[in-house]
């Protein structure tokens, strides 16, 4: 009998798994609370304005081709992929800005403009990138962690590699200028994390950007959600959708069905999840008879990473010299990072990553108007902030800041607009305590000390996605379906 897999959750992390599963041979069956499918990536439609739910960088769109190869067929008859020149502009709180790119000119013209000596440094930084890229991604990515032998024997590599550094002590190895080093190492941001306490393994991100580049999907990154529901239609995976699995029945060690709704059972030999691993050991099993003193212990000293507040809002004046990608720094770097992880209290000064995906694609708003998002880190609900009472406020706070420097007049051009906190990802994403992207990728919550791809707890109960091996990221919840591809 064809042994049949329950995936629970639409994300990329678990659309990647169910179609690796069917092209096994398991009978799939995929689970979505949502009436729609993508979870982090959902796309919202108001009016004429179209947005992207979530993520919106798409880097090694290699990860999505392997997919549809899997039944020879080719990504491009489904979804268009197209290579932004501008990766990211960045914009300090004097009104300095740096273009990010995969140019070498434009790069050397762009550092110097902030430091003539740190162009030698970005290259030797570059150089270093690349080999913690060697064995941190292309060796371990899609490498099972779930038993401590393996993990010990990369010590010796990984601390080769600096991994007891955080991203921004490495960076500030090579890189002299303030500004420049906020530049080359905020993308712990981008997964979860805070650069000032982070492994140095995830400088990795720096040269898989430098590697593949960063790409769009036109028509968003929910067209890549469609094409790959379309491929598991086609290829007879079953989809149920707008309904939620409210329990996961397990019997001993062993995972027996799932329950949905509260009400119906389905039985299955595996469930794999695409849902946040803290929140499924806390909520969705109820027994916890096999939770053993040190798993205890992991769920009760695990950091999470920080809540997102993000604002989606049309405008109906065209901002035509505003980047694809922008990202803004307020005044404080570290200050303001440790108000958000540790202190878990709003701050004034915000950072801010804004998304303008009408700068490529104009479908994505009405003619001559402009669709977008930004999202503003924020403590997660740890903090106990009442986002009733503070998301108005806080709203026109990111307006005010913006109005005074990214986008003037915005005030009096918005057309069309809500906002999501970290309320959202904590009661409808169901991410424990809101947080935007599971658990923090310091060293001690990385590899082996994540939630293991195979649950440590039930042998028949799966992980892929942010919270477990190899991480949060596009690039990490696909490949976190690789390592279910060589365990299942």
């Amino acid at each position: 009998m064809t042994k049949k897999v329950i995936v629970v959750g639409s994300g990329f992390g678990g659309l990647a798994s169910a179609l690796r599963l069917k092209a096994k041979g398991y009978d799939v069956t995929l689970i979505e609370k949502h009436p729609d499918l993508g979870g982090r990536a959902r796309v919202f439609k108001k009016g004429n304005f179209i947005y992207d739910g979530g993520p919106t960088v798409i880097t090694a769109p290699y990860l999505f081709e392997e997919l549809f190869s899997l039944f020879n067929k080719k990504i491009s008859d489904y979804v268009e992929i197209v290579p932004l020149n501008l990766w990211y502009r960045f914009v300090f709180d004097d009104g300095k800005t740096f273009d990010y790119s995969g140019n070498e000119k434009s790069m050397e013209k762009e550092i110097k403009k902030f430091s003539n000596k740190d162009f030698k440094g970005y290259n030797e930084l570059v150089n270093f990138t690349e080999k913690i890229f060697n064995k941190g991604f292309t060796d371990l990515s899609d490498k099972p962690f779930n038993n401590l032998s393996f993990m010990l024997k990369q010590v010796p590599a990984l601390l080769k590699l600096k991994s007891y550094k955080s991203v921004y002590k490495l960076v500030s190895n090579f890189i002299s200028s303030e500004k420049l080093r906020r530049v080359f190492s905020m993308h712990p941001l981008l997964v979860g994390g805070n650069p000032f306490t982070t492994t140095s393994i995830y400088t990795l991100i720096l040269f898989l950007e430098k590697k593949w580049g960063i790409h769009y999907s036109m028509g968003g990154t929910g067209k890549v959600v469609k094409a790959l529901e379309k491929l598991m239609l086609e290829e007879g995976i079953k989809i149920i959708k707008a309904s939620e699995v409210t329990e996961i029945i397990t019997e001993n060690k062993s995972v027996k069905s799932v329950k949905i709704n509260n009400s119906k059972i389905i039985e299955c030999n595996y469930v794999v999840c695409n849902s946040d691993p803290p929140n499924v050991y806390k909520n969705l099993i109820k027994s916890k008879n096999n939770y053993g003193f040190l798993f205890k212990q992991k769920m009760k000293r695990m950091d999470y990473s920080m809540g997102l507040f993000v604002y989606y809002f049309g405008s109906k004046k065209q901002y035509k010299d505003v980047a694809h990608h922008t990202i803004y720094f307020g005044k404080t770097y570290e200050k303001h990072l440790e108000k958000i992880f540790e202190n878990k209290i709003l701050s004034e000064d915000i950072s801010y990553y804004l998304h303008r995906p009408s700068a490529t694609d104009p479908n994505m708003a009405p003619d001559g108007q402009d669709a977008f998002y930004v999202l503003v880190p924020v403590p997660n609900n740890l903090s106990n902030i009442n986002w009733s009472n503070e998301g108005e406020r806080f709203k026109n706070l990111i307006l005010d800041k913006m109005n005074k420097s990214v986008l003037p007049d915005i005030k009096k051009n918005v057309v069309n607009d809500f906002y999501l906190t970290p309320d959202y990802f904590e009661k409808d994403l169901a991410t424990l305590h809101g947080s935007g992207f599971s658990i923090q990728p310091k060293f001690s919550q990385s590899a082996y000390f994540r939630f293991h791809n195979q649950s440590e707890i039930f042998e028949n109960l799966y992980f892929v996605g942010a919270g477990t091996h190899p991480g949060a990221g596009m690039p990490g919840v696909i490949s976190s379906a690789k390592v279910l591809d060589k365990i299942l």
